[in-house]
């Protein structure tokens, strides 16, 4: 199990999640990546995997509206398009910041 992050912060003029792991590493995510990457079940098919979400859809100015831990295991974000069902697990997210800002 991935360890929670050290700190998670938002930087809404540059729609950028940046977020700090124990180790010292810090990650930034354009929210635009961030919200195309959802998991839950309005985004992702559950029974083939395959993505709903059109991610080319996802508008550039996609914020967050707020954000808060789920547990000791994931982040819960409310986006400014309504959407709010998808969690992100620490995992998750370790990697897409392993992956980058592509």
């Amino acid at each position: 199990m991935t360890q929670p992050p050290a700190a998670i912060n938002y930087f809404a003029k540059d729609r950028v999640l940046e977020i700090t792991w124990a180790a010292g590493q810090v990650a930034r995510l354009s929210t635009r990546k961030l919200r195309g990457s959802c998991g839950c079940a309005a985004c992702v098919d559950e029974r083939t995997g395959q993505r709903i979400l059109d991610v080319d859809a996802v508008a550039e100015d996609i914020d967050i509206v707020s954000m808060h831990p789920v547990g000791n295991y994931a982040l819960h974000i409310t986006w400014s398009d309504g959407h709010d069902s998808g969690f992100f697990s620490w995992e998750h997210l370790r990697r897409l910041t392993a992956e980058g800002d592509r």
